[in-house]
Formats: structure tokens, C-alpha cells, sequence
């Protein structure tokens, strides 16, 4: 396994930025009425998910950075249900691919919280 100096070399990290870029793109055929609304939503959380990771890893505590995992989880929770309400109003025709990298996500920021947990025993 490669040393892990900083955020960018985490795997989460990395997926997590694509995934961002990803939701941008959807969101960019939303209706122009939603641009304040559920595309603007799903955006800022998309963006929190590399976002908290990035300032967890930056902070000198290991349980303060296992918090900023947990805010990213919530942030993939609100992505999820936000998608859910896009297909229902019509604006996505088909999630299914963005759930299985939420679900990838998930699993990654599991792990590391897992290793995180063990460090600090």
C-alpha cells in the first residue's frame, strides 16, 4: 500500500471528487427553476462529501477527523434521498449508477474510519 501524506492520496478522496463532477454534470439538465433549489442541494453536498474529508484529515485530532468521515456519510445519506426525489420529479430518469458509487463511497469512508478506530486503541 502506498504512504498516505495527504488527503489527495486517499482513495475516497479521489472518487469522491469525481463523484462531485459527476452530480454537476446531472445537475446541469435540471430545470433552470431549480437552480437555487434541489440542483443547488445536491451540489453542496456532493461537494462536502471531499470537502470534510479533506479538513478532517488536516485536523491534528484522529477523532475529529472520524467526525468530518461521519458529516461526509451524512452528506452521501442527503445525496441519495436528493436523487430520489430528482428521479420522482422526473429530472433523472435513472439513479442507479450514482447509488452504486454512493455505496462504493460509503464503503471506503467505512474502512477508513474502521483504521482510524484501530489507531487510536
Amino acid at each position: 500500500m502506498n504512504e498516505v501524506r495527504s488527503h489527495k492520496d486517499l482513495e475516497v478522496w479521489k472518487v469522491s471528487m469525481d463523484f462531485v463532477i459527476e452530480i454537476y454534470h446531472i445537475t446541469k439538465a435540471f430545470p433552470q427553476s431549480e437552480i437555487y433549489g434541489l440542483s443547488g442541494q445536491i451540489r453542496r453536498a456532493a461537494v462536502s462529501v471531499p470537502s470534510n474529508i479533506a479538513e478532517g484529515s488536516a485536523r491534528k485530532n484522529t477523532k475529529e477527523y472520524i467526525q468530518f468521515l461521519y458529516f461526509s456519510q451524512g452528506s452521501l445519506s442527503e445525496i441519495e434521498t436528493q436523487l430520489l426525489i430528482s428521479e420522482k420529479l422526473g429530472y433523472i430518469k435513472d439513479a442507479s449508477t450514482q447509488f452504486e458509487k454512493i455505496k462504493y463511497i460509503r464503503t471506503l469512508l467505512s474502512r477508513l474510519i474502521t483504521a482510524l478506530n484501530k489507531k487510536l486503541k
